[in-house]
């Protein structure tokens, strides 16, 4: 008013309700930490409504007309939701064009040139789409940065999800799957008819994962590339322990209500209270009555934010300018959305996985090399002893299958060739578990392999009949029924969402489908019914090759160079003693020599003697730690100590 400026009309709001001025105040009792004076929430600061604001401010009612002036003044426009891509290359005029052209040199040097009819009519459709999508850049700065690592001798992993089924990302290099060859399904990867965006998750060396990043920052500027937060959220106990504590409420007291909770994951305060008789009953009492109405406003809150383990952004512009930052202590920048919202706002998220795995394959390789071995490359897939040890048990160190889970489904199955490998992978999964007996039964030959109609033969066959794959179910929709691949994926997503209408359609269109193409009107329908019963259960056949590939390296180096591969595996997990204990009974189990640690003899990392013992590394060894290690090894060099 000193200034001639209008008055206006605000308030401070913390909170939406009058009810919760409590639980701010016991967040912020928590927020300063055990016997913290703080003073706490004076109740009011709630979203007033109009009638509550025109009271106050009764003495003064042009502030209140200010502010609605303001209001009608302000014209909010919320953007279709699009893929804010970064322009890659930056000056790259036709981005489709040098798309076209890498991944045409790339399908040279996969498949040979002449290009086979089928590669090419697959690389069109791929493309195509690509185009129509306008992805073109999304596809080159993966190429780019993949591209990068590998020629910086940064392992990355074969592929990943439903990835691995775009021919185009495996002409680029960015994947090592051939999709044709698995009878992998583009729009189960990328649909034109569905609003998803695409997911190119890429599986890193983790030792190295961070070099990687930095080039990225590098190569579309610091300013541009994000970490995504992940929100430690209060679930049912901790928001009723860290309430008890802000209340001061006896910690037997607190322990004796947290015992009532069910122990299933994800039970809620308001399901334990209406599902747990006793709970009512200890309610009755009004201090643990209130805590638990405390509890129950302040559960699912955040409790703190942290950095998404892999994903990351590349943003069109400064993203400062447009999501909310915040910098770590290391000055790693932390967009403060979950990732499900970023996504939703159009925002380009990758997803970089640090895989052990991965370093543990190019240690034995480069300790192989030390000896004077050699690691085929590429490794062929019909190795009979890689399947017998397999069959046999010999799991520990081999990628997915070191856990008990998966070492007697090996054992039930015994593999004998690469998609035996595939299979066993998803059959491990939780939801196609229930199809292992029949599976098991007829890989064996105790049960004989049934087809509904000859056609569904070339689909079934690598699987014994057993509908295991979503591709499958892909594929017998465009085979049998006429689906189009995108119709085909829609149907997929509808069964294992259990879409009542959407089921209901796609039973008709199904039927009416295979029926023109002469499919007796009964198999069709039977053949539904099948597809409706397991498709929620499916596991995606491009993830489960895509991790049969490391699987079966990683065998195969177990089964051909176990001193190497072990020697690896155990500096890999030097840090975690229950670990490097269970791998060195491994050894002994596989009639591996593991020499005690030599200050003399050893050097940080587990290796290899020329005689093929394992020598146990210094920095494994209890209160020693690897950078006491390598001062060790360093200051030994090549005289031994006295």
């Amino acid at each position: 008013a000193e200034e001639g400026l209008p008055v206006v009309a605000t308030h401070n709001v913390h909170y939406s309700s009058p009810a919760q001025a409590a639980a701010r105040s016991a967040l912020l009792r928590l927020a300063a930490g055990p016997h913290a004076k703080v003073a706490g929430d004076p109740g009011g600061l709630h979203l007033a409504s109009a009638e509550e604001m025109a009271a106050r401010f009764a003495h003064l009612p042009e502030a209140i007309a200010n502010t609605v002036r303001i209001a009608e003044l302000c014209q909010v426009e919320l953007e279709p939701k699009t893929l804010r891509l970064p322009a890659f290359p930056a000056d790259e005029k036709n981005p489709d064009a040098l798309l076209e052209r890498l991944v045409r040199q790339g399908a040279a040097e996969r498949f040979g040139q002449p290009l086979p009819g089928e590669v090419e009519a697959r690389i069109r459709h791929e493309l195509g789409i690509i185009g129509q999508l306008k992805l073109a850049s999304y596809f080159l700065l993966l190429w780019d940065a993949v591209g990068w690592a590998r020629r910086h001798g940064i392992a990355i992993g074969p592929g990943r999800g439903s990835a691995a089924s775009s021919a185009v990302v495996y002409c680029l290099g960015i994947t090592d799957v051939d999709p044709i060859a698995h009878g992998l399904v583009f729009e189960r990867f990328l649909n034109p008819d569905r609003s998803a965006p695409p997911d190119i998750d890429i599986d890193v060396c983790d030792f190295r994962r961070g070099e990687l990043l930095d080039y990225i920052r590098r190569r579309h500027g610091p300013d541009r590339v994000a970490h995504i937060a992940a929100f430690a959220t209060l679930a049912a106990r901790a928001a009723l322990r860290e309430m008890g504590r802000a209340l001061d409420i006896p910690k037997e007291d607190v322990d004796r209500l947290a015992a009532l909770i069910p122990s299933e994951p994800g039970v809620t305060l308001a399901e334990a209270e209406a599902s747990v008789p006793a709970l009512a009953e200890a309610l009755k009492e009004a201090r643990l009555e209130r805590l638990w109405r405390l509890a129950r406003a302040v559960e699912g809150a955040p409790r703190h934010l942290s950095v998404h383990a892999a994903g990351i952004v590349v943003g069109d512009g400064p993203l400062a300018e447009q999501l909310p930052l915040v910098y770590t202590a290391g000055d790693t920048s932390v967009i403060q959305y979950p990732m499900e919202d970023v996504e939703a706002l159009g925002y380009l998220k990758i997803d970089f996985l640090g895989l052990r795995t991965l370093t543990v394959i190019q240690r034995c390789r480069e300790l192989v090399a030390e000896r004077g071995g050699r690691v085929p490359d590429p490794l062929p897939l019909d190795d009979r002893a890689v399947y017998r040890m397999l069959g046999q048990g010999g799991t520990e160190g081999v990628f997915q299958l070191e856990t008990p889970v998966f070492r007697r489904l090996a054992e039930q199955l015994r593999p004998a060739k690469f998609s035996d490998l595939v299979a066993l992978l998803a059959l491990g999964r939780p939801g196609p578990a229930q199809r292992i007996d029949a599976f098991v039964r007829r890989r064996h030959g105790r049960e004989p392999v049934h087809y509904a109609h000859p056609r569904l033969e070339p689909l079934l066959a690598e699987t014994y009949g057993v509908i295991l794959y979503q591709e499958q179910v892909m594929r017998i929709a465009m085979e049998l029924a006429g689906f189009t691949p995108a119709e085909a994926d829609l149907l997929r997503r509808g069964m294992s969402k259990k879409q009542p209408e959407l089921l209901a359609k796609a039973r008709t269109r199904f039927v009416n489908g295979a029926t023109e193409r002469g499919v007796p009107q009964r198999v069709a329908e039977e053949v539904f019914d099948d597809l409706e019963r397991f498709a929620g259960y499916g596991f995606a056949k491009s993830h489960s090759v895509a991790y049969a590939l490391i699987s079966y390296e990683t065998a195969y180096l177990r089964c051909h160079f176990p001193a190497e591969f072990m020697a690896a595996q155990l500096s890999s997990v030097r840090g975690d003693p229950e670990r490097v204990a269970r791998y060195a009974a491994a050894c002994r189990r596989m009639g591996v020599r593991l020499l005690p640690p030599d200050v003399n003899a050893s050097m940080s990392d587990f290796t290899v003697t020329a005689d093929g013992a394992i020598r146990f590394g210094l920095g494994a060894v209890k209160h020693v730690g690897y950078t006491a290690a390598e001062a060790i090894v360093a200051a030994r060099g090549d005289r031994p100590f006295r």
